[in-house]
């Protein structure tokens, strides 16, 4: 009872009342329920279908939005802008669209009026027996058989354009795909790089001049000197452009119909943006591609 009635140090009340008015606290067990799972949602073929119609759209509003000149008038402002530079070089862009998978746009282009002295191509030719001696004869720079795949694959052996006969591009693409493809320079029959034919194939190209995109689908490659007369530039621009078209799948002539008829629909990489630019001059967008 004594200690009952002692009171408390700070307000004097007796502690009896203290543990009357004390609180008592209790515990409730932590329920262990089942946490939801956020659940991911994934657009239908038709809603993506049509976010990519309406960027497509948006895309477009900006690019109708961008100043273009037809190509004459381009030459026209590119050589009064260099009218002091007579010797300087027009320069042609084409911007195609790559799709994953697909390999680089390249391709083979004899212009009416060279802009550049053409550099020498280096043919190899997988081939062997009497195909390889065809090859030797024909101008083929190297000929052999699968003993060439090490000496591409670590760089020791380098050429500009390698074909290969129907009987070897079994043996050399699972080695020889990843490191050539990327380069376009792996033989596939659309390309017509895969053959028994190596002669005409070298008399074919024989006179013309490579050109291929980068990795993002660039081209550019001279096209022009300035003093040329504007015909012969128009000529250059229309035969390059008329060749990348080919490539590209945007163009069909009758031996690349006869082609889809045989092998199925062949994908077409479309192509974006042409510009013509010279050594000082700006680079202006051409709207009749």
């Amino acid at each position: 009872m004594l200690g009952l009635l002692s009171r408390c140090r700070q307000c004097h009340t007796p502690l009896r009342d203290v543990l009357f008015y004390s609180r008592t606290f209790s515990t409730t067990p932590v329920s262990h329920g089942k946490r939801e799972k956020s659940t991911i949602r994934i657009p239908s073929k038709k809603a993506a279908a049509a976010k990519a119609k309406r960027r497509a759209a948006l895309v477009a509003a900006e690019d109708a939005k961008a100043e273009k000149l037809t190509l004459s008038d381009a030459i026209a402002v590119l050589r009064a802008v260099e009218v002091a530079s007579p010797q300087n070089t027009y320069e042609l862009f084409v911007k195609t669209e790559i799709k994953t998978g697909v390999a680089v746009p390249k391709g083979r282009v004899n212009l009416p009026r060279e802009a550049k002295p053409r550099t020498e191509d280096k043919i190899l030719v997988f081939a062997e027996g009497r195909q390889a001696e065809d090859a030797r004869k024909a101008g083929a720079h190297i000929v052999g058989g699968t003993e060439l795949i090490d000496g591409i694959v670590n760089g020791r052996v380098k050429a500009t354009t390698i074909l290969c006969s129907p009987a070897l591009i079994k043996a050399i693409t699972p080695k020889l795909g990843r490191v050539l493809g990327p380069l376009g320079l792996m033989p596939s029959e659309r390309r017509g790089t895969v053959t028994d034919d190596f002669a005409g194939y070298l008399e074919r190209i024989r006179g013309t001049s490579e050109w291929r995109a980068d990795k993002a689908g660039n081209i550019r490659t001279p096209i022009a000197l300035l003093y040329f007369p504007v015909n012969d530039v128009i000529q250059n621009v229309r035969h390059f452009l008329a060749s990348v078209k080919k490539v590209t799948g945007n163009t069909k002539d009758g031996a690349d119909s006869r082609k889809l008829r045989s092998s199925g629909p062949r994908p077409v990489t479309t192509i974006s943006k042409v510009m013509l630019s010279s050594t000082q001059g700006p680079g202006i967008r051409i709207s009749d591609f």
